[in-house]
């Protein structure tokens, strides 16, 4: 596959931290202050320098919401992990809401 035909995966490191900067509407800074908090961890290209998935560029953006509600980098963090988690588990109740409806319409 090449590279181009991998645009269409959220997490292929496609952006730069200039372009990704652009498109989010943040300072590229901010990119910076994400990775080195350990936060969002761009891929390296082999010149060392970071390339942004789309699917980070997302939780970039969830991240910027929750600072804007005035959480701590850490306090933002942890929401946004737990968001996920809780839909995680929230579309698992519903797969197997779906199979015990599924096994009980069998019977």
């Amino acid at each position: 596959m090449t590279d181009l035909g991998r645009l269409d995966d959220e997490d292929y490191p496609a952006f730069t931290t200039g372009q990704a900067a652009r498109m989010l509407g943040v300072q590229e800074a901010f990119l910076r202050s994400l990775d080195a908090a350990d936060v969002v961890r761009p891929e390296r290209s082999d010149g060392g320098h970071r390339r942004y998935s789309r699917r980070q560029m997302a939780l970039v953006v969830r991240l910027r919401a929750q600072l804007d509600e005035v959480h701590t980098l850490a306090a933002a963090a942890r929401i946004v992990g737990l968001q996920d988690r809780l839909a995680t588990a929230e579309n698992e109740i519903v797969a197997l809401r779906r199979q015990l409806d599924q096994h009980d319409g069998d019977h």
